[in-house]
């Protein structure tokens, strides 16, 4: 799998030096601003910007970096998508996770960072908001633990309920520079790449099915689309690279 960290005040720079790369016009790769936050219309980063200053976070318009799937072919589905907000001397003041059901339904969770260790990896908590399976409950808990994008990155998401550890994630990238030629073997390597990815969704949801897993009934989804999580102290971490390509492995596992 690939995913693509953007600037998002680089977009506009990215697509008229890349011929394969566009924003909100069909090409191989794209970015539709559609595909993220509350939808169509307005600037991503304005969107993003406008929660942190409800959450009372001020970034005085520092860098916004987006970690997730492009649009291949115009078809793009991403179960998460990782902002990372900074200040603008370059201090990382939150991380969102905006997360996507096949319901149609997404819900971002707003995570002030409090510290990050001498590694570069800051671990963060919240509480379940959003329907993702309908193999598992509300009540559950997530902890990420995320690895800064440099020349790599990491994030490692548990989500707990009252008996423990119910469902793993790893995901693991190296950085690769983002051109054309990036951008055409990467193509060659992952042509199905979104198509993968939700019929895995669905094939391991039939595998689960077929095993006797108890189904859980969808609710209705928050009425707010973003959960603001408090936290007692925020610390500073390193700066991120700017837009590049990440060439990545993901693997996931669920308690039976």
């Amino acid at each position: 799998m690939f995913f693509m960290l953007l600037d998002l005040d680089e977009v506009d720079s990215l697509a008229a030096r890349l011929r394969l790369f566009s924003r909100n016009r069909f090409n191989l790769f794209g970015f539709v601003d559609g595909d993220y936050g509350d939808g169509p219309g307005g600037s991503l980063k304005a969107y993003v910007e406008s929660q942190l200053a409800m959450a009372g976070i001020e970034t005085d318009g520092g860098p916004v970096r987006l970690l997730s799937m492009p649009r291949m072919l115009g078809y793009a589905f991403n179960p998460l998508s990782v902002y990372f907000c900074h200040r603008r001397q370059g201090e990382l003041a939150a991380i969102l996770y905006e997360v996507n059901n096949t319901f149609g339904q997404r819900h971002t969770y707003l995570i002030p960072v409090e510290d990050c260790d001498r590694k570069g990896v800051v671990e963060q908590h919240c509480a379940k908001r959003l329907y993702v399976s309908p193999f598992i409950g509300m009540g559950m808990q997530y902890r990420f633990r995320v690895g800064l994008p440099g020349e790599a990155v990491s994030l490692h998401i548990t989500g707990s309920d009252g008996q423990g550890p119910l469902i793993v994630a790893n995901f693991s990238g190296k950085r690769r520079p983002l051109s054309d030629a990036t951008l055409a073997t990467t193509f060659l390597a992952y042509p199905f790449l979104t198509l993968k990815v939700i019929g895995g969704i669905h094939w391991e949801a039939l595998l689960l099915w077929l095993k006797g897993m108890r189904l859980h009934e969808r609710p209705h989804p928050p009425h707010q689309p973003v959960t603001h999580v408090a936290v007692e102290t925020r610390g500073k971490s390193e700066q991120i690279p700017l837009s590049t390509e990440i060439s990545a492995q993901v693997e996931s596992s669920m308690r039976r």
